[in-house]
């Protein structure tokens, strides 16, 4: 293995999800309606199955997922996992490192997004939802994401574009240290490949001879507590 570091391909994140199989006060089974500010989110079904409840301003959808099927949305787009019996998914996120730093909002009723220490409170998970942490407190902030979620549906497009609006005033804090992130992951993956265009349009090779090789045999964590279920990480570098 080489001794320097390198990000996954375009600077992704990637993870294994078993999405949480207990039932929300809607009698769906599943995970925590939330939506990401920057970035874009992919699914690879591998088990079981289920479907991806959606809701942008075009309206609710839901998407079957069986296993061989690859679905993903843009930044804006509320999502939720429900899981029909055995869903098991690898995620593809863009940006990785963002929605760690909070680019997801979780669909809290307004009176919470609408106040800051509020939201954190309600979102709060014991040792950051690290493996083996009590998995209730997921459940909770689940159970009253979905109390907005259902909201959201009956209040149609004006009600969806006053939540993208609470969500953004809600993290506007953040956004100078996600642009340090984004700078030094997706970023940087991007203007690599323009500084090697560039290389190749000179005749110049020598990036191709620094080629290397990376692996990881394994996760580096098992079990944390996501949104939509318990999820097996993978370093963004390595």
């Amino acid at each position: 293995m080489p001794d320097r570091s390198a990000p996954l391909p375009g600077g992704i994140g990637v993870s294994r999800l078993r999405v949480y199989d207990t039932v929300a006060p809607d009698g769906v089974v599943g995970g925590t309606p939330h939506v990401h500010l920057c970035c874009t989110e992919g699914y690879v079904v591998t088990g079981g199955e289920g479907a991806v409840q959606t809701l942008t301003a075009a309206g609710h959808r839901e998407t079957p997922l069986r296993p061989g099927a690859v679905v993903w949305f843009e930044p804006g787009t509320v999502h939720r996992l429900v899981n029909g019996g055995g869903l098991t998914i690898v995620v593809l996120m863009q940006n990785s490192g963002l929605p760690e730093a909070g680019d997801a909002v979780l669909t809290f009723p307004p009176e919470v997004l609408a106040d800051p220490a509020a939201y954190a409170a309600a979102a709060a998970l014991p040792g950051g939802g690290a493996p083996g942490a009590d998995v209730t407190a997921a459940y909770r902030r689940r159970d009253l994401a979905v109390t907005g979620f259902e909201a959201l549906r009956a209040g149609g497009p004006t009600a969806l574009a006053a939540f993208h609006s609470a969500a953004v005033a809600l993290r506007q804090p953040l956004l100078a240290r996600w642009r340090e992130r984004w700078a030094a992951g997706a970023g940087r993956a991007a203007a690599d490949t323009g500084e090697q265009l560039d290389a190749l349009g000179r005749g110049d090779a020598g990036h191709l001879g620094e080629a290397a090789v990376y692996a990881v045999d394994e996760p580096v964590e098992r079990g944390r507590l996501g949104m939509c279920g318990l999820l097996d990480t993978y370093p963004a570098a390595v």
